[in-house]
């Protein structure tokens, strides 16, 4: 399979809209609050301490690093939390090559793309003889075809939308039988469709794909 990608950004489904979180300013606005409380709490302790007993520097330098502390981990998170929305929006802008790209995920859904149905499969072992059949919601084979020997890895198919012996493409299914020396061999299939469209709606990166609807990014095994 190859996966090269190709700008196709010019797609009108295509919509960007990453969500905005905290940012720096806001971050050190709140960190500053936090000093000045403690600060104005050190001072009134200063002030009302008793003069019999008064505080070291020992103990004024101590509260001091701890306040520096915990205003360092409070910019430190905000910082964090900026470049994570950055990077959702990096990606967001990256996966929009996706788009016109055909996508496997896990999964045995019989997807028909451009006229042609297709699917992909991948075997624990080599394989001496591999069967697809398609099965229709009913439970009805309405495909099968023989795919000869295949080694593992990633395979794909596809198969003449007009062969098969179906009136709709709702609702079909595809399943693999694979065997060497009389010995089952596992085969994991997987669906493949056609990117139409980014949805970052939510802050979560999905996919908007022709047959399948919205699948999230990070369930995307291969690019074609």
């Amino acid at each position: 399979m190859d996966a090269t990608i190709n700008n196709t950004s010019s797609n009108p489904y295509t919509a960007l809209n990453p969500t905005t979180t905290t940012t720096n300013s806001s971050s050190t606005e709140s960190a500053q609050d936090t000093q000045d409380r403690f600060l104005k709490l050190l001072v009134a302790q200063m002030q009302n301490q008793d003069p019999m007993n008064p505080m070291d520097n020992a103990q004024v330098t101590t509260q001091l690093a701890q306040i520096q502390t915990v205003t360092g981990i409070s910019t430190l998170n905000g910082s964090i939390g900026t470049l994570g929305t950055q990077f959702g929006q990096m990606q967001a802008l990256q996966s929009v090559s996706l788009v016109g790209h055909e996508v496997s995920t896990a999964g045995n859904q019989f997807n028909v793309v451009d006229d042609k149905g297709v699917g992909g499969f991948q075997l624990s072992s080599a394989a001496s003889a591999v069967q697809l059949d398609v099965v229709n919601a009913a439970g009805a084979t309405v495909y099968t075809e023989q795919l000869g020997p295949t080694g593992t890895g990633m395979q794909n198919f596809s198969v003449d939308a007009s062969k098969l012996n179906t009136t709709t493409t709702d609702g079909l299914t595809f399943k693999i039988t694979a065997t060497s020396a009389s010995k089952t061999v596992t085969a994991t299939t997987y669906a493949q469709d056609k990117v139409l469209a980014i949805n970052t709606n939510g802050g979560t990166l999905s996919l908007q794909l022709q047959t399948m609807g919205l699948v999230p990014y990070s369930s995307v095994t291969t690019v074609d």
